[in-house]
């Protein structure tokens, strides 16, 4: 959308403060999101109580009218219409750019921001699956994927403009192509990408546990293909995976991690997890807790169950009190804290691959920087603003659960 205003002659500002049209993209998968939603529309109406606001995503799709009571709401628009909310801006758009027309405008975005390290490409909207705690489905509808010389022609787009790193993203990426009959879709996506691409580091998003071709893990025999999965579990206990329905269960998951360890070395494995689903009882939690613990993951992404409507988990019955998912959310952070410090501590003292994306403060050692290595663990480090935007090695020297910090390491 900000490719697409650009292109039209408008100009995106860094402070809402200043903007005669604000979009906000919103999320409807827990309640606190939701919540998240309203209370930015009320404070940026606040801020600037003359722009118009304007509201998508899933919130905005599946309670609209809820949503338009929020003070300071201009227009709800749900996803079926997000693809022409540009053009209810400004009618003279034309959404379609082709890719060398854009590359400009994608350099421009690259100068003008410190952030703009890592490009993120959604080749994929839209979910078949009926997890029973999921309104995705309900509000992104079936899958769609994007065509591959499409994606193809972005990525090359952004390797020209200076991106260091691009990340598929898509609401089910490991079905991307099925809708458009190609059953080894994202496989032969990657295998292109890495084939007539020049991005430096390509990086997978969130990827369901099951629907992954075969040879896929081979694809990392590539070191351009980074070593990092988010492979979400949403429950280690096998009964509470049947009344999720989730296509996997604890035994083909605990194969499929070692599968793709057997064939990506330094495979940093992070997932999600659900907490306090209808009917979860203190074994199911215990079993969940503890296949949780075997997988090794670096870091866990746990939230309370929260029911969503339309959903099939918000009709069951035997929904768990706060403080009971509190608890046991609490029991899951610290298992994530031993984790996450383990797995950050087996790198200490090697030297690897940093991509400096941000800028944290300056002291008397310089700035303070931010980044990441190869394998997505987060570093800390002094440098220069020739450092940022760059990769550069980074000797680590100390690690705790949520990273590490490191050294760069002169260049010869």
């Amino acid at each position: 959308m900000g490719r697409q205003l650009l292109a039209a002659g408008h100009q995106v500002v860094a402070d809402a403060a200043e903007a005669d049209k604000v979009i906000i993209n919103t999320c409807a998968v827990t309640a606190e999101a939701a919540r998240d939603a309203r209370v930015l529309t009320r404070r940026l109406h606040k801020l600037n109580d003359t722009a118009d606001i304007l509201l998508t995503g899933c919130y905005a799709t599946i309670a609209p009218r809820e949503l338009a009571r929020v003070e300071g709401a201009t227009a709800v628009i749900p996803n079926s219409h997000k693809a022409q909310l540009v053009q209810q801006i400004d009618p003279l758009i034309n959404p379609d750019l082709p890719v060398y027309e854009q590359e400009p405008l994608l350099r421009e975005f690259h100068a003008g921001t410190t952030s703009r390290t890592r490009a993120f490409i959604k080749v994929q909207d839209g979910c078949d699956n009926k997890c029973t705690f999921c309104v995705t489905t309900i509000a992104r509808g079936a899958g769609q994927s994007r065509h591959l010389g499409n994606v193809v022609a972005e990525v090359q787009a952004l390797a020209s403009a200076g991106y260091l790193e691009a990340v598929l993203t898509g609401v089910h990426l490991g079905s991307y192509g099925r809708d458009l009959g190609q059953p080894h879709g994202l496989r032969d996506l990657v295998a292109a990408l890495l084939t007539h691409t020049d991005m430096p580091r390509l990086r997978l998003s969130s990827l369901e546990p099951w629907e992954i071709a075969d040879g896929f893990f081979g694809l990392w025999e590539n070191p351009r293909l980074l070593p990092h999965l988010h492979l979400p579990l949403q429950s280690g206990s096998e009964r509470i995976l049947r009344l999720m329905a989730r296509k996997t269960r604890p035994e083909s998951f605990r194969a499929l991690v070692e599968e793709a360890r057997g064939h990506i070395p330094h495979l940093n494995l992070t997932t999600d997890l659900i907490v306090g689903f209808p009917g979860e009882t203190e074994a199911d939690f215990e079993e969940s807790l503890a296949f949780t613990a075997a997988m090794n993951f670096s870091r866990i992404h746990a939230f309370s169950y929260s029911p969503r409507p339309g959903t099939a988990a918000a009709t069951m019955p035997n929904h768990l009190p706060k403080h009971i998912k509190k608890e046991r959310i609490g029991r899951v952070m610290a298992v994530a804290q031993e984790l996450g410090r383990a797995y950050h501590e087996q790198y200490v003292g090697q030297t690897m691959p940093v991509l400096w994306e941000s800028v944290l403060g300056a002291d008397e050692a310089g700035l303070r920087l931010a980044g990441y290595t190869d394998n997505y663990m987060r570093v800390l480090g002094h440098g220069t603003a020739d450092d940022l935007k760059r990769i550069t090695a980074v000797h680590l020297t100390s690690a705790d659960a949520d990273g590490l910090t490191g050294t760069v390491v002169p260049s010869p």
